[in-house]
């Protein structure tokens, strides 16, 4: 997650591809919901996984009010 200007993210969690189909299920309702809210289907992004030709930056979202950035990527 990007906060402000800032060119490098504030935060940053990876999920290795092997078992992001497992974590996707352990994702909250409530936090899922949030998500698909900004645009972000989890189930997409774990079928994109799946495919070795998926590379680079699925989902980005920006947070005007909030001077925030969220990226979604596959590397």
């Amino acid at each position: 997650m990007f906060t402000g200007d800032e060119s490098k993210p504030e935060k940053t969690v990876t999920v290795p591809g092997g078992i992001l189909k497992m974590a996707s299920r352990l994702i909250p309702k409530q936090a899922r919901t949030a998500l698909q809210e900004k645009g972000i289907e989890i189930d997409e992004i774990v079928r994109l996984s799946e495919n070795p030709d998926a590379r680079g930056t699925l989902v980005e979202v920006q947070e005007h009010k909030k001077n925030e950035k969220i990226v979604i990527a596959l590397e």
